[in-house]
């Protein structure tokens, strides 16, 4: 799968782990994750009251789905992320860098006032192309 990381100067740079815009050269197959949270195998919640902690979660919980379709964090090429606090951006991304490389996928983030569980302050659905 050939993966690119679209630049321009005529947009700013992104301040976060993710790109203006991602192509894919796809022959392979689409892998829908549903929205991740940080829900543990065991059914706890990693981190209450740490973003950072559910943030690694989600992503292992991710990289877990994508890796069970026959891929990796690698193949993905777009991510939603659904915040409680906005204020939590950079911690957020600090551990989002340990996940995902260049070229990287294309991303929003948006504060929600709720997500499906009180503990839960963050969720991130994702889109890969596994070949």
């Amino acid at each position: 799968m050939g993966k690119t990381q679209v630049s321009t100067e005529a947009l700013r740079s992104p301040n976060g782990v993710f790109s203006q815009a991602t192509t894919i050269e796809a022959t392979g197959r689409l892998v829908f994750v549903s929205g991740m949270t940080a829900r543990q195998p065991d059914g706890g919640i990693a981190g209450v009251g740490d973003v950072r902690e559910q943030t690694r979660q989600v992503c292992e919980n991710v990289k877990a789905a994508v890796e069970a379709a026959g891929g990796t964090l690698a193949d993905v090429c777009r991510v939603d992320v659904y915040v409680r606090n906005m204020e939590d951006f950079a911690k957020i991304h600090e551990i989002r860098a340990q996940y995902f490389t260049e070229p990287l996928p294309a991303s929003t983030m948006v504060e929600v006032s709720k997500l499906a569980h009180p503990d839960y302050l963050i969720e991130i659905n994702a889109i890969a192309v596994v070949a």
